[in-house]
């Protein structure tokens, strides 16, 4: 039986009006590698939305995003300061050690957010050759717990680390669900807010697959174009990861999306709270629900029927994600299976 999704945003389809510019870019012969008019059209759909200045550059995965835009600010005796939940520390395998030589700094946060403060503390061996010498601060936005920085958290933390030498990475695989609930603009959550390089999610907001980088700092030369070669990540026929972008930041479709996957996960946070056997673990900000339910069998009979993630076994915390193509009508089933497997243990007891 097939299970109804309710683990990943990437679990997701692909978005029809996303397929209408895979099939359009179909048709006939063109130049490879990016040389292309539709790579040249996504390119300007970016610089609408970021700026013009911004320079952009197509890979195929979030981890090859993070892993080689972070590569641009590193030689291998420095380090990215993160919360220890970040995706680069916690999901990749290793991939940001492993192809950059660099360490990662993994800061406890309790919320998945750095601040100043915890910035500062991985500071003090600053200048002394026996320890690794932090270079880059790393922001995911939203965090992995679907926690949001606000935009002066951002500026704050943006403004502290330029003042110490640091360049500022975000990992925006979100980033549309993020501006979305801030109500915001692309541009604003990033560049405005003194971010230096981006990696730009497309793949969980209804793109068949295709992440960005794109790069604010406009004061250092930067040779990403051989950098992405050498990672592996210069895609022959980049117009189809090109076209996608080009649809998802027009119409404001990247808008529709993340709203429409953040309203879901709201109404499954409203259809929960008054469930006292449920407490969320943290802020439902985006289209993240995370929820502790202190009992296996109520979470081993949901997943019979339901695919989602236990985030914690300890600690009985589950994730739950919605997307562009979560239905009112699932999540409602969904909130009903939960309250009726409570209320089924209960009595059994």
């Amino acid at each position: 039986m097939k299970k109804i999704n309710f683990a990943s945003d990437n679990y997701a389809g692909v978005h029809p009006t996303i397929l209408q510019a895979l099939n359009a870019a179909n048709e006939g012969d063109c130049a490879a590698y990016g040389n292309d008019r539709w790579t040249l059209e996504a390119i300007e759909k970016f610089k609408e939305h970021f700026g013009s200045s911004s320079e952009v550059f197509f890979v195929s995965t979030g981890t090859a995003a993070n892993v080689l835009g972070l590569s641009t600010y590193l030689s291998s005796y420095q380090a990215v300061i993160a919360a220890e939940t970040s995706h680069i520390s916690s999901d990749e395998c290793g991939a940001f050690e492993n192809y950059t030589g660099s360490k990662i700094i993994p800061v406890k946060t309790g919320t998945g957010k750095l601040t100043v403060d915890l910035i500062a503390s991985c500071l003090t061996d600053k200048g002394n050759v026996h320890r690794v010498q932090p270079a880059v601060v790393s922001l995911s936005q939203p965090t992995e717990l679907g926690t949001l920085y606000s935009l002066t958290e951002l500026k704050e933390i943006t403004a502290y680390a330029h003042q110490n030498g640091l360049s500022v990475h975000m990992d925006g695989a979100r980033l549309c669900n993020a501006a979305a609930a801030l109500n915001v603009s692309l541009g604003s959550v990033t560049r405005e807010c003194g971010i230096d390089v981006l990696s730009f999610g497309g793949t969980k907001n209804g793109m068949l697959g295709g992440e960005a980088v794109v790069f604010f700092d406009t004061s250092r030369e930067l040779p990403f174009n051989f950098i992405r070669k050498q990672g592996m990540q210069l895609s022959s026929k980049m117009r189809f990861v090109s076209a996608q972008f080009t649809a998802l930041l027009s119409n404001d479709l990247w808008l529709k999306n993340a709203l429409h996957a953040n309203a879901l996960a709201h109404l499954l946070k409203e259809q929960l709270e008054p469930v006292q056997e449920i407490s969320l673990a943290y802020p439902t900000q985006t289209n993240a629900l995370f929820a502790r339910i202190d009992n296996e069998i109520v979470i081993k009979n949901l997943l019979d029927t339901y695919a989602f993630y236990i985030w914690d076994h300890d600690g009985m915390e589950v994730r739950w994600m919605t997307s562009f193509s979560t239905t009112h009508e699932q999540v409602l089933d969904f909130s009903q299976e939960i309250k009726k497997q409570i209320v089924l243990f209960n009595k059994s007891f």
